[in-house]
């Protein structure tokens, strides 16, 4: 689909009333206009081109620790896609496909009991997944509903609260913090990566089956993906604190559901420890467009690979 006027200031100030919109918790977006010129319209440009190819459903997955920022960015693209190259997006997460609760119990009671914590690979519906994203890309589209998850209450809401999905979309935006990632060699699972594996993963069962899952069931779903975006934070320490800032949120959001408090943020983390590292060691390399994050949260290089 080629460019429609492409009226600079029109996307700039609808651009510009979204990031107004996120503001919560007194915590300004940094660099607006820069961030804009530098990384957002050149991330639409890659996309739009990648489009263009055959003109066809592109599935373009957003990657990165937690509270990177992914579902904004992916709200910006949304934006920019729409108004530069009429194009309409899909955006959903990776977590709105986790299993129920019912089912993570049985999981956790079959396998192991960290299986309970939603999060790892293993955790998600990957049959459901798969068929959303072939699905989306077939040229015989059928209507459908993606389903929502709802973190204060760990489960699935309601079908009637699913995103329906009418018209076949030129682009779908597929964020999760573990999207993109491939399995591990069997001698990096050996020595545990923190005191959760160490104590709670004695026999490595967990993170085995974790492995497995990515080996089979989530490959063939990555291997949809037409391109990858990794958002790169400095380490691992800045997922903690950029997912506190997260909690912080959902709590003025969430309406007096059950949240988590910093302690119980900190246990959490430990469950994405192992894979959030070895993404920072492997996608630099393997994904498409690589986002450098600085240690204040902005967007601090780009790289096309």
């Amino acid at each position: 689909m080629e460019v429609k006027s492409f009226n600079y200031q029109k996307v700039k100030k609808k651009y510009l009333k979204f990031l107004n919109s996120q503001e919560v918790m007194s915590e300004p977006f940094r660099d607006k206009i820069g961030q804009f010129n530098r990384f957002y319209l050149p991330m639409s440009k890659m996309i739009n081109d990648e489009y263009l190819k055959k003109k066809q459903t592109k599935i373009i997955g957003l990657t990165g620790g937690q509270g990177t920022g992914k579902s904004t960015i992916s709200n910006i693209l949304k934006i920019i896609l729409k108004e530069t190259y009429n194009l309409e997006t899909v955006i959903f997460s990776i977590d709105d496909f986790y299993k129920t609760l019912q089912e993570r119990k049985k999981m956790s009671e079959k396998i192991s009991n960290l299986f309970l914590t939603r999060g790892v690979p293993g955790t998600h519906d990957t049959k459901m997944l798969y068929r959303c994203l072939k699905n989306l890309k077939n040229k015989k589209f059928k209507k459908m509903s993606i389903p929502k998850f709802d973190k204060s209450i760990d489960d699935r809401l309601k079908q009637n609260k699913w995103i329906k999905v009418k018209k076949k979309p030129n682009i779908v935006i597929f964020e999760g913090w573990c999207v993109g990632v491939v399995s591990q060699k069997k001698k990096d699972l050996i020595i545990p990566v923190n005191k959760l594996e160490k104590q709670k993963d004695k026999k490595k069962i967990w993170r085995r089956q974790v492995n497995l899952e990515l080996k089979k069931n989530y490959k063939k779903i990555f291997d949809l993906i037409d391109k990858l975006i990794f958002l790169k934070v400095p380490s691992f320490k800045f997922v903690f604190r950029w997912r506190l800032l997260q909690e912080k949120k959902l709590r003025i959001t969430s309406k007096g559901n059950k949240t988590m408090n910093d302690k119980e943020i900190k246990n959490f983390i430990m469950y994405y420890e192992r894979l959030t590292k070895h993404m920072l060691k492997t996608l630099p390399e393997t994904a498409d467009t690589v986002i450098g994050i600085d240690k204040k949260h902005r967007l601090k290089s780009i790289k096309f690979n």
